[in-house]
């Protein structure tokens, strides 16, 4: 993408009323919005997000498919998830935010059992050792999922990675974890939910073309 597409993506989204782009220091600080999610979407519906949500897809796919949930994705690139709130803005989709900020920054963000599910799509595996802290599924981003998920909240983790597949599962298992549904290879394995099946990202696309299997995870934290 060049520069200049780049700055017009930025200044769009400016404009954008479903998309908030606080600072760091903005979100660490008190985030005027935690736990107070309600007065956004001005209703009490159930709270979803994609977090890394790239352009966006699950965000826009879930919130058409289930008009009475809010669904919030989360990337700290917005010339990506430009895509997704364009759509939802030209779709007349009220119950789709998205908001550039830190991952790792969630629990700044949310309340103690605000959100109902996380959905996790196609995330780095960040597979060198070096990188472990940076697995959106390690021991540390489970307990900030764990602060923000009610009791029966789930999360949701669709990859291409057998690595980050086994390595959850692996982890999950070891904390003792609940997992709901496990699938090594969704598009050949019966089971898996609609919305895993019916809802492709941009990268799951390019996947499928190469044929990798898809992998699929829904487990508890709580």
């Amino acid at each position: 993408m060049g520069s200049k597409n780049k700055l017009k993506r930025f200044q769009e989204n400016e404009t954008f009323s479903n998309v908030i782009q606080p600072t760091r220091e903005e979100v660490v600080g008190g985030f005027p919005l935690k736990a107070k999610w309600n007065t956004h979407f001005k209703n009490d519906n159930p709270i979803v997000l994609e977090l890394g949500c790239g352009k966006g897809e699950y965000t826009v796919g879930l919130a058409k498919k289930f008009p009475n949930k809010n669904f919030i994705g989360i990337d700290i690139k917005g010339a990506r998830f430009w895509k997704g709130a364009k759509e939802a803005i030209e779709g007349d989709l009220p119950n789709v935010c998205f908001i550039r900020t830190q991952i790792e920054l969630v629990d700044h963000l949310f309340g103690t059992e605000e959100v109902s599910e996380i959905w996790i799509t196609f995330p780095d595996p960040q597979i060198k050792y070096k990188r472990t802290k940076h697995r959106m599924t390690n021991t540390a981003f489970l307990e900030r999922y764990k602060k923000v998920l009610k009791p029966e909240g789930t999360v949701n983790l669709k990859t291409d990675s057998e690595f980050m597949h086994g390595y959850t599962l692996g982890l999950l298992h070891g904390l003792g974890l609940e997992v709901l549904y496990a699938n090594h290879d969704v598009y050949k394995n019966e089971g898996s939910p609609k919305e895993v099946l019916e809802i492709q990202t941009f990268y799951e696309n390019q996947y499928l073309e190469k044929g990798k299997p898809i992998t699929f995870i829904r487990f508890k934290v709580n």
